[in-house]
């Protein structure tokens, strides 16, 4: 994937401006807009994951944290992750 500046790796994390290696999936949806069958999926290093998850959950979007396994990413089980605390 390319970016400003060069090339991204597409594993990075979600977060602009953010080339850290993934960490995290974060997995949402708009209820507005999309259907319970469509899911967004934002990627997330240990620094961003609860930046992240915490401006979808400022929107009430159903959001779903999971640890990120480039390999098996679909069969990964949600694990808990640190409470957000603004």
């Amino acid at each position: 994937m390319m970016g400003i500046g060069g090339e991204i790796p597409v594993d990075s994390c979600s977060r602009a401006g953010c080339t850290v290696s993934a960490q995290w999936r974060i997995e949402w949806r708009n209820p507005k807009i999309h259907t319970g069958e469509r899911i967004k999926t934002w990627l997330a290093c240990a620094e961003h994951v609860d930046y992240l998850s915490a401006f979808l959950h400022a929107r009430s979007f159903p959001v779903r944290v999971v640890a990120y396994d480039p390999q098996q990413s679909e069969k990964t089980e949600p694990v808990s992750m640190p409470e957000h605390h603004a």
